[in-house]
């Protein structure tokens, strides 16, 4: 797999990159495995168009009733959930939901959403979108190591203001992903039957994505690509479309 140097992802490129993505979070959750650094820097993309999750260095067994404790000095600064910003130390499928959204915005936005230079401004950064948090929308946030740091109050800024370009169905699942508590954060197998998946421009198949550009060299040719056809329907059990290796693609019926 190669670093791929290309123009501007169009946006039915983009969708089917955000297809794939919590294709793969969600195969890791369904077998109780954390992530926890994913960030644009640790997806590949194959010579065949497949978005590919790498280095698992960090990741780790997730326990329901949250017993196994760690440090929340992970997860690259730019795509760390709030609750580790805030000194949380259990481990949750949470924390890779938030980097999807951040990576999702960044496809959206051209550029980090949340560019901070430190752990302090990087909740500034979050707070100046999402706004200051209260125990009344993040009850957790009280019990958390680092609730003493205030900040001063802000109110959220409309998605469509951040990201005027976008569609109201792409917003609408960001904002299901940049969620303050965890556990109110939509599931990456439940991403995947979001409406921004089946409107247009529906996903782009992987051969129709840009190929990999091997440095010093040629471009490879891109392999012929299967039919465009729809393999997702949204009547068989999602378990079995997480296992097909083709990108999982919405199903509409003729007529």
């Amino acid at each position: 797999m190669e670093k791929c140097r290309c123009e501007p992802l169009d946006p039915a490129q983009v969708k089917s990159y955000l297809q794939m993505l919590p294709k793969g979070v969600a195969f890791c959750h369904a077998n109780n495995i954390v992530h926890w650094d994913l960030k644009p820097a640790n997806l590949l993309i194959s010579v065949s168009g497949q978005l590919k999750t790498a280095d698992f260095g960090l990741a780790r067994v997730f326990f329901p009733d949250g017993s196994r404790l760690c440090t929340h000095q992970v997860a690259t600064r730019s795509y760390r959930a709030p609750g580790l910003l805030y000194g949380a130390g259990q481990y949750e499928q949470g924390v890779d939901l938030w980097a999807v959204g951040c990576i999702m915005g960044e496809l959206l936005n051209g550029s980090p959403l949340f560019p901070g230079e430190n752990d302090i401004e990087q909740l500034c950064c979050v707070l100046r979108i999402l706004g200051t948090p209260s125990p009344q929308v993040w009850p957790e946030i009280t019990e958390l190591p680092d609730y003493k740091i205030s900040f001063k109050e802000r109110a959220p800024i409309p998605l469509e203001e951040v990201l005027p370009d976008a569609s109201p169905q792409a917003l609408d699942l960001l904002g299901q992903f940049l969620l303050y508590p965890s556990r109110q954060r939509i599931a990456a197998s439940q991403a995947l039957l979001h409406q921004y998946f089946f409107t247009a421009p529906l996903p782009a198949h992987p051969s129709e994505l840009p190929i990999p550009q091997r440095p010093g060299g040629p471009a490879p040719k891109a392999p012929p690509g299967p039919p465009h056809v729809h393999d997702f329907h949204v009547d068989r059990p999602l378990e079995e479309s997480l296992l097909n290796p083709e990108l999982i693609r919405p199903f509409i019926p003729e007529g």
